[in-house]
């Protein structure tokens, strides 16, 4: 195994020195510049030599080998290849692994974690955007925003535009979120300031959570709710958490966002339940991406649909730049990483 460049070897996990640093940056071409606008970058060549790669450039051994040539610190995000154990050989040099963006699924490897090296991850920066949307789904449900806003564009007359089922405001509407995740909390925060009622259901609620009195069982809250919003993260134990089911117990006339996991909910149960008018829903994700053009969901009058967007905000980009340079300051400096991930914590987490 190799050393670091200039130094005396410090092992996987341990900081080298910071101006003997190699910073490789593989961030796409199309997000560059929203992640590490010029004070964001600027700010990371301070902490080493950074150079760039696109991820899709990196897919040969040849080429994954080159870039990766005495590179310490990883900075990567969507694309960038697996780190398996030919990958790792390939890294001898490696202290730390940086992801500017959320999942690590595709990224990380048994033979990684087998490794030791720390990794950490930007995905808080995009929970205020996605509860956010969330939060404008919930308000265009509730006040039939996607009706009224179709009827008039498909053409029907005044009237009938004005005919859809009084709106609601959420003040008097009962929130029931699936899963109390970053982003269900801060999606939570935000329905109760504006004065709703929420409920929340999530097996993993602490008895000391401040949550915890908000806690109810899934029935419960799907027979009572509103607006029922999923929050929950992708795991082994929440893939079909909504099934048929669950679906059917959804009260008459109430909505439905998801704004997380399409692999929680049979979409198939879903879709038969909002294309008879039942209740309304917003999605955010959907079982097949990109959404085909003449997928059955986009001639739904009583749907709102936006393109898997919900956390990529100019802010939340930003602030995934600004995790990523003082997630490197710290781990640089040997300080406690706080945004790093284990094994179980992936898991957990989805």
């Amino acid at each position: 195994m190799s050393h670091t460049i200039g130094a005396a070897p410090t092992g996987h996990g341990r900081p080298g020195p910071p101006d003997r640093t190699r910073i490789l940056l593989s961030v796409p071409a199309a997000e560059a510049a929203a992640f590490f606008p010029p004070d964001t970058r600027r700010d990371l060549a301070e902490l080493g030599k950074v150079s760039e790669a696109e991820p899709g450039e990196l897919n040969t051994p040849d080429s994954f080998r080159a870039a990766v040539e005495g590179v310490q610190v990883l900075v990567t995000a969507w694309g960038f290849p697996r780190l398996d154990a030919g990958r790792l050989a390939a890294a001898p040099d490696l202290r730390f692994v940086m992801h500017a963006a959320s999942s690590l699924h595709a990224l990380v490897s048994d033979d990684f974690w087998a490794a030791g090296i720390p990794v950490s991850q930007a995905g808080a920066a995009m929970a205020p955007a996605v509860a956010e949307l969330s939060l404008s789904f919930t308000l265009s449900l509730l006040r039939r925003t996607h009706r009224f806003d179709h009827a008039l564009r498909s053409g029907s007359s005044w009237e009938t535009a004005r005919g859809a089922e009084r709106a609601r405001e959420i003040g008097g509407a009962r929130i029931g979120v699936v899963g109390a995740s970053r982003t269900g909390r801060r999606y939570i925060d935000a329905c109760r300031a504006l004065g709703a009622p929420v409920v929340v259901y999530d097996p993993y609620l602490a008895e000391s959570d401040p949550l915890a009195p908000l806690s109810v069982a899934l029935p419960h809250l799907l027979a009572t709710s509103d607006v029922v919003a999923v929050h929950a993260p992708d795991t082994h134990e929440t893939r079909g958490m909504i099934g048929a089911a669950e679906i059917a117990a959804i009260r008459d006339g109430a909505c439905f966002v998801n704004t997380a996991r399409p692999s929680i909910v049979d979409m198939d149960a879903l879709y038969a339940a909002v294309s008879t008018g039942r209740i309304d829903a917003a999605l955010d994700v959907f079982d097949r991406e990109p959404l085909p053009e003449g997928d059955r969901w986009r001639a739904l009058p009583n749907v709102l649909l936006t393109p898997h967007l919900a956390g990529a905000t100019a802010d939340s980009r930003r602030r995934a730049g600004r995790i990523v340079v003082e997630e490197v300051r710290r781990h640089l400096a040997g300080e406690p990483l706080e945004h790093a991930l284990t094994r179980e914590d992936l898991e957990r987490m989805g």
